[in-house]
């Protein structure tokens, strides 16, 4: 399986080479996001995708948002840029994590992990069961969604987002929980990573994303998926 890792920094570009490379996978490096995009278009399903937001040419979050248009590969970005409008952005577009630079190793590497466990892949559980709320139907093994009977592309942690709630429709889930489910006990981010996703599945699965029926707050606690009424 390949990872590609696109950054115009050729130190960071080579740190990130020579980790990946220790795990056993193959790697593809791109300078730039014109080489980061005809890369991908030549690989056959990435395992992942490391993209640094600022490259000459297209830049991540051009090529991120390409990728997510055709394919649920997971997508870590890379960059200086801190502020919290950049992570929003990044996540819109399709992105499952955000690390800013200069990053520490070991949380780059924890959330690598966390990215790779959570891909489909050979080792998922081959008699998981397709969950159906009401209109909404999650396959876990194809990955594929279905909101009254017509298919919705979700990106990674979205799918993982919305198995979760449909698992556990009518219970409360904590916002703690769901961070620890979705992106692993040892993801060091903050949670408005989680509020993206929300509000990203809301747009996609629910009627009215402002006036959410499916996909309820619970103030001071997480959020409820809602069971429809008998």
């Amino acid at each position: 399986m390949k990872i590609l890792i696109a950054d115009d920094d050729p130190v960071s570009r080579q740190l990130l080479r020579g980790l990946v490379l220790k795990w056993g996978y193959e790697v593809v490096t791109a300078e730039d996001g014109n080489a980061a995009w005809n890369s991908l278009k030549l690989l056959d399903a990435p395992r992942m995708a490391l993209l640094d937001w600022m490259m000459p040419g297209l830049n991540g979050i051009d090529v991120c948002r390409e990728l997510r248009a055709k394919s649920r590969v997971p997508i870590i970005m890379l960059t200086a840029r801190d502020a919290e409008i950049d992570t929003v952005v990044g996540l819109e577009v399709g992105a499952d994590d955000y690390v800013t630079k200069p990053f520490r190793l070991r949380e780059l590497v924890a959330r690598i992990r966390a990215a790779l466990r959570r891909a489909p892949g050979e080792e998922e559980d081959s008699n998981a069961e397709v969950v159906e709320v009401a209109d909404v139907r999650l396959d876990p093994i194809r990955h594929e969604v279905a909101v009254r009977g017509e298919p919705v592309q979700l990106a990674l942690k979205e799918f993982d987002l919305l198995e979760l709630l449909l698992v556990n429709a009518g219970r409360v889930l904590t916002r703690d929980t769901l961070m620890d489910r979705v992106w692993g006990p040892s993801y060091v981010g903050d949670t408005k990573t989680l509020d993206v996703h929300i509000k990203r599945l809301r747009a996609k699965i629910e009627e009215n994303p402002s006036a959410p029926t499916r996909i309820t707050t619970i103030r001071g606690l997480g959020y409820r998926y809602e069971k429809p009424k008998v």
